[in-house]
């Protein structure tokens, strides 16, 4: 009896997904996947340096008011929206890796310009162009995981924020000693230290090979056998997007596909809750001690660093990754309900649920992390995921740019019930965007609708 308990766990131990650094060491792709798990890292790094300096720096070392900072900004938001239908139009035609490496220099390049050009007109398009290279970059990274690492796309995802998390935390550390200095010349070795980032970065992308299928991503069997069918559906709803996935007219007139896309949109917002509504709402409207904040960003990198992986084994397909998106807006409408909360106790009592918020806000993050990139793939016909894929990419730079109005514009303004509003809103756009991903799941899968049943007898 003792035998076969140990036997058993012996069992249990193996069949045990392998831990971090493990599946660092052997990620799935191998070799190339290593080398740019690798580069992202260092990639992150550089812009997390440049992220913890950016606003200083222009407004200290430039000399820009609050008024063309904003501008700035939020003109880079807008330029970081076209990055990722760019790189997907880009990828159906030419090299990932080719493009990767463009995007790392032209990066490389506007970093540079920034040392010289203090000119607020100037300014403009070299931030712009740097955020659309970068959103370009973001995009054609998941378009090289998902080709190398074809089933195991969810668990390279998972090392891929695990190790861009780690290389923010890195930037954000080496940042402060810059800004501790506070120098001009301090200044412009952060900005050196983000540009040399992207030379690295450059650099070890072409040591890797190009992955197989221009245009092409590899997806599961399970959704291979759902695209080969769905040709034969094509007829049955093709305003849904099954006439794309033979070959049809692309994603911007999928209507099926530019619906999950736009639903997308609020399916991001943890990344504005996060690192602009909890912090705001802490100094503006609770009794909580402001060197709290940090411990938000503290706490979001230990917890996706830590726990990314174990979320992502437990979503195992797209109709797994639909149901993590009602898990999302559940996981969104706790955290706004804190929020709400926090603005009724004491000090204590505040940042209790503002700690507990940022925790919540985060497991929405993880949640969000596996099922946004899983669905997007396998919602996509197979012929043209990389411009499918490109335009789903655009859920998260409109998000970065309008999440931080909504937030400032509407919910604050409009006090604790704001936060509720827009807990509900998320959770009920959560549950649409399941039934419409698993029934668009269904029609890729080619399940006859009930007036194509004769026509099969």
């Amino acid at each position: 009896m003792r035998r076969g308990a140990e036997i058993r766990k012996e069992r249990r131990r193996g069949e045990r997904e392998p831990g971090l650094l493990a599946q660092l060491r052997r990620p799935p792709g191998g070799r190339d996947a290593r080398i740019m798990l690798l580069a992202q890292l260092l990639d992150r790094a550089g812009t997390g340096v440049w992220a913890a300096a950016c606003v200083l720096y222009f407004t200290f070392v430039v000399g820009l008011d609050a008024g063309q900072l904003g501008i700035l900004l939020g003109a880079s938001g807008v330029a970081g929206i076209a990055g990722s239908p760019l790189a997907g139009h880009l990828a159906d035609r030419f090299p990932v890796r080719s493009l990767l490496i463009g995007a790392h220099l032209l990066r490389l390049l506007t970093l540079c310009l920034l040392l010289v050009v203090t000119d607020f007109a100037l300014l403009l398009p070299v931030v712009a162009v740097t955020h659309l290279g970068d959103r370009a970059a973001k995009t054609l990274e998941m378009l090289f995981a998902t080709r190398v690492a074809g089933e195991r796309r969810a668990t390279y995802q998972a090392l891929s924020r695990s190790s861009a998390n780690a290389g923010y935390a890195l930037g954000a550390g080496l940042a402060a000693i810059g800004l501790a200095v506070g120098t001009r010349g301090a200044y412009h070795v952060l900005i050196l230290a983000n540009a040399l980032s992207f030379l690295v970065a450059a650099a070890l992308v072409r040591r890797t090979r190009e992955p197989r299928g221009r245009g092409l991503v590899a997806a599961s069997a399970a959704s291979a056998a759902s695209a080969a069918s769905a040709a034969s559906a094509a007829s049955a709803a093709p305003a849904e997007g099954p006439a794309a996935a033979a070959g049809g007219p692309g994603p911007w007139r999928d209507r099926g596909y530019l619906r999950f896309v736009l639903l997308d949109i609020p399916m991001n917002l943890d990344d504005s809750i996060l690192g602009i509504g909890i912090p705001l709402w802490l100094v503006g409207h609770t009794t909580a001690p402001h060197e709290l904040i940090p411990a938000f960003l503290v706490v979001n990198t230990v917890l996706v660093v830590v726990l990314q992986l174990r979320v992502s084994a437990k979503v195992r397909g797209p109709r797994q990754a639909a149901g993590a998106v009602a898990l999302y807006g559940l996981t969104t409408l706790l955290c706004c309900v804190l929020l709400a909360a926090s603005t009724g106790g004491g000090v204590w009592t505040a940042s209790a649920a503002l700690l507990a918020a940022a925790v919540l806000a985060t497991a929405a993050e993880l949640m969000r992390s596996v099922s946004s990139w899983e669905l997007a793939v396998c919602l996509a016909p197979p012929k043209a995921r990389a411009s499918y894929l490109g335009v789903a990419g655009m859920a998260q730079s409109v998000q970065k740019s309008a999440g931080p109005l909504l937030l400032t514009g509407a919910v604050m303004a409009a006090g604790p019930a704001g936060w509720i509003a827009l807990g509900a809103a998320v959770a009920g756009l959560s549950l649409v965007q399941r039934r419409a991903s698993l029934g668009r799941l269904d029609l890729l899968a080619g399940t006859p609708a009930p007036a194509a049943a004769p026509a099969s007898a």
